[in-house]
């Protein structure tokens, strides 16, 4: 496989880091970034030359990190459906709406990516044992592709994480740890395994990898787009991981010549845990500890996430704003989602399609933009939030 990657840079100090070493975050605590020699991908690539690639996440080689095609794991993740909602998106006063529908990777969610890129790359590094907090997605996932790769994966969550993901991390043969509080709690547990029993962290922005195999949303959506961006992209930030790649992916798209604009990148939160809306609201280059955390969503129950001041960097940056929605809006959206277009959204997909009406209504978004929502995985993993959505009571 190509290799262009140069060094690891951090956002925070500026400090470069050798990319063939292991790193965690920054000496300063910030996480670490991926760069490439953008001119030679220039020289040796054109947008052209992707037409007869494989319908994968790996069809972009050249702006991913992994070398070697023996430490390649993957299962099929990425290039996913970019739908448009001409009924919902008329609805709502957004003609030219869209769904990116992630949930049709491998274990159901866009955690696949991050997975798939950050499992090849410690193998890559030779790295045996990986351990992460998780509110349920990403240990599955991660779960996933350790198995697939056979590494051991050792993952904490909490109690009352959605049991689809317990599950499916214990089948996947992972380590199940389960705590009682958030996911933030969930973190102690994989700390101490971390000191004492040598595991290698890859908690959300604690490797640089991660971020990676997100970015590939980006890179996909402007090419199922003819190379025209979408004016803005809603997404749905918990540790932010994927807003962060889609920036990073969009700001090298257009490095490279292959885009001419960068669209406005907005975040949605929940009301019960909007660390980041909040952040944005009082013009915080930081997050601070939301306490109390509570939303349906479970995905976005992140009470700080390291990599915030990078969110509101590639909000403000872009041009974007940042919104927090009830989880009644979240329930109904799903339903709308559901009945008038055909994606079984999770709570925390639907979220963008709450959000999205929301600024269309107080005017962040005008009727001619074209605006595409991230659906971050199947409705089908939370099966309470989906009686609730479809008004069943037991």
């Amino acid at each position: 496989m190509p290799g262009f990657v140069s060094h690891l840079s951090c956002p925070r100090c500026g400090e470069r880091h050798d990319a063939g070493e292991l790193h965690n975050v920054c000496a300063c605590g910030s996480p670490l970034l991926v760069e490439y020699y953008l001119d030679r991908i220039r020289s040796a690539l054109s947008r052209e030359d992707l037409g007869s690639r494989r319908p994968t996440m790996w069809r972009y080689p050249e702006l991913l990190p992994v070398r070697e095609t023996a430490d390649l794991v993957s299962l099929g993740e990425g290039y996913t459906p970019l739908v448009p909602m001409p009924r919902i998106g008329r609805a709502v006063g957004l003609p030219d709406l869209w769904v990116k529908d992630e949930g049709l990777n491998p274990t159901g969610t866009f955690k696949a990516r991050g997975a798939s890129c950050g499992i090849s790359m410690a193998r890559a590094l030779g790295i045996r044992e990986v351990a992460l907090p998780t509110a349920g997605n990403a240990g599955a996932a991660w779960a996933c592709y350790g198995a697939a790769a056979g590494l051991g994966v050792h993952v904490a969550m909490p109690y009352d994480a959605p049991l689809a993901n317990q599950v499916e991390c214990r089948l996947y043969g992972a380590e199940v740890t389960l705590v009682d509080g958030l996911i933030s709690d969930a973190a102690g547990v994989v700390d101490a395994g971390v000191r004492d029993r040598g595991w290698f962290d890859v908690s959300t922005l604690r490797e640089p990898y991660r971020i990676e195999g997100k970015k590939t949303l980006g890179l996909e959506m402007a090419e199922q787009l003819g190379w025209a961006s979408p004016d803005a992209i809603v997404y749905p930030a918990g540790g932010g991981v994927g807003i962060i790649g889609i920036w990073r992916a969009v700001e090298q798209l257009r490095a490279l010549g292959w885009i001419d604009r960068v669209p406005r990148l907005v975040v949605t939160q929940a009301e019960g845990c909007a660390p980041i809306v909040k952040a944005y609201e009082e013009g915080k280059d930081e997050s601070r500890f939301w306490e109390g955390a509570d939303t349906i969503a479970t995905g976005l129950r992140v009470p700080k996430a390291l990599g915030d001041f990078l969110v509101l960097r590639a909000v403000r940056e872009t041009g974007g704003t940042a919104v927090a929605v009830s989880d009644e809006e979240i329930v109904d959206a799903m339903r709308v989602l559901a009945r008038d277009g055909g994606i079984l959204a999770s709570p925390e997909g639907a979220a963008t399609l709450a959000a999205a009406m929301r600024l269309q209504q107080r005017g962040d978004l005008d009727p001619a933009d074209r605006v595409v929502l991230i659906n971050t995985g199947t409705g089908l993993k939370y099966p309470e939030a989906l009686e609730l959505a479809a008004e069943v009571r037991r």
